[in-house]
């Protein structure tokens, strides 16, 4: 099957918004109505920008192609909003002094969650969104106010929109900084999704031994080579593996309730029996994995594979009730599946 020129490698088309990150903003985020955006930086004092100065009248629509790391992409979405530029730049509220070469956008976020661009990139490629034609932005969606960034993978959009601060050196993003996703992130670039080297051959062979994996919950392990991996317990839990290859790996039976293996490759893997209730497997790679009897319930499976034109994963008597995300084409297919329970 030949693949559309709009479609990057490796991601999937759907006509679904999914939902990823965050879904609402900080416990303490002020309420749509009295929601503000402020500018800070280039030497000058912030300017606070109310959400109705912002959006009346400044109304204007954008076509984009949207790309999300965990591999789903969706064709010409539709939003309402208006180019960054606007505020930023000559003519508009807040004028970059000539050092400044850098914006941090900053979300209303009980993570700290923030994101960053080159300014040209910035006022050339990214819009303020409050809406889309069939209306107002949902708040899962990233309402009140949000950025998309066109040609940037989806993560260097920002939901929950407060603040805007000019820099005059980079600073990493909370993907970036967190979880080791590529600074640029051009979809059509090459593999931009995430920088990979960083862990020391040392702590990756620490981690292969391991009797005991709960130093490694919540800490993040990107890009290891982990093919055939057979862990001398079955406890696992929910340690973070994202964009690990993990191909071949003995993991019967083992309990990796809440774990984080987003944008892993499993092809191969034995995992017949294993508990991944509730973790994330967002863009994980399973086609050619032996799933059955594997319990997948409450999983988050946006942009996640089970089958491909080449292969696809064992899933009889799998369960996948609860689970969310999983794309048009690959529910077809499980359905088809004698599966336990359907998402």
């Amino acid at each position: 099957m030949t693949r559309p020129s709009w479609l990057p490698p490796d991601q999937t088309e759907t006509r679904k918004f999914p939902v990823v990150g965050e879904r609402a903003p900080s416990p303490n985020a002020p309420s749509p109505e009295v929601w503000t955006l402020t500018l800070t930086g280039a030497g000058r004092p912030p300017q606070v920008i109310s959400y109705s100065d912002l959006t009346n009248g400044h109304e204007q629509h954008l076509t984009m192609d949207v790309h999300c790391v965990t591999r789903w992409s969706h064709r010409e979405m539709r939003f309402i909003g208006r180019p960054l530029s606007e505020l930023i730049g000559p003519g508009g509220a807040f004028e970059a002094a000539p050092s400044v070469t850098y914006l941090r956008f900053l979300a209303d976020s009980a993570r700290g969650h923030d994101t960053g661009l080159p300014l040209e990139v910035a006022l050339a490629k990214t819009w303020l969104v409050w809406a889309t034609p069939e209306g107002l932005l949902s708040t899962e969606h990233g309402g009140p106010l949000r950025t998309v960034t066109l040609g940037r993978y989806f993560y260097k959009s920002l939901k929950f929109l407060r603040a805007i601060e000019l820099l005059e050196t980079p600073r990493l993003g909370y993907w970036e900084r967190e979880h080791g996703y590529h600074e640029v992130g051009e979809p059509f670039a090459g593999d931009q999704r995430f920088v990979t080297g960083s862990v020391r051959p040392e702590v990756v062979q620490r981690f292969v031994k391991s009797v005991d994996f709960s130093p490694y919950w919540g800490r993040t392990l990107s890009g290891l080579a982990l093919q055939g991996f057979n862990p001398a317990t079955r406890l696992l839990g929910a340690v973070s593996l994202k964009n690990c290859r993990l191909d071949g790996a003995k993991l019967s039976g083992v309990d990796l309730s809440g774990a984080n293996l987003s944008l892993s490759h499993f092809d191969g893997a034995e995992l017949q029996g294993s508990t991944l209730r509730g973790a994330d497997l967002e863009g994980t790679f399973l086609a050619g994995a032996d799933l059955r009897g594997a319990d997948l319930r409450r999983t988050l499976l946006n942009g996640a594979e089970l089958w491909n034109e080449q292969s696809s994963a064992r899933v009889e008597g799998a369960e996948f009730a609860g689970s969310t995300g999983l794309l048009e084409s690959q529910l077809d297919w499980l359905r088809s599946q004698p599966v336990a329970s359907l998402p």
